[in-house]
């Protein structure tokens, strides 16, 4: 019974870090591989690069990035979706269609304004649609500190007695 115990702990405690370690805010503070902002959808990760110098609305690209969790590339052949930019007062929708590799584009009107928000929807090929918001234009989060080990009496901070 005890090593069941265990086992569901152990299991409990490694669901919760998996959790944690894809959170939007633990994902704010990862540099993403294309320079744009990584969120989570399912089983993927999806990662958002807008135009970052557009002034004006005009039509500008939208790509998104898919991966595992691992951050391998996830083929995008016969996947399809849509990118929902808010940006100021104005709102574009984007087809988004394979472009090689794991990229899905677009091009839509948008200026690239602070406060831009997105939700993009993908549906990978024979798969439900998966769906992630983000704020692609916002600070990169700072990574937060890691705790110092707590030494043991012993002055020993490598292993427990």
């Amino acid at each position: 019974m005890k090593t069941l115990n265990v086992l569901i702990f152990t299991a409990a405690m490694l669901s919760g870090a998996a959790a944690l370690a894809h959170s939007d805010e633990v994902l704010d503070t990862q540099k993403a591989p294309n320079g744009g902002q990584l969120r989570m959808a399912g089983v993927y990760h999806f990662e958002l690069v807008v135009a970052k110098d557009s002034k004006e609305a005009r039509d500008n690209p939208v790509v998104v990035y898919v991966t595992d969790h691992a951050g391998t590339k996830v083929p995008t052949v016969g996947a399809g979706g849509t990118a929902t930019l808010l940006a100021g007062k104005q709102k574009a929708s984007v087809k988004l269609v394979p472009d090689g590799d794991n990229r899905l584009k677009g091009v839509g009107k948008y200026a690239s304004t602070p406060d831009m928000k997105a939700v993009v929807s993908v549906t990978m090929a024979g798969k439900a649609a998966e769906q992630a918001r983000f704020t692609p234009l916002a600070p990169m989060a700072p990574a937060a500190p890691m705790a110092p080990p707590v030494a043991a009496k012993d002055g020993h901070t490598d292993h427990k007695h």
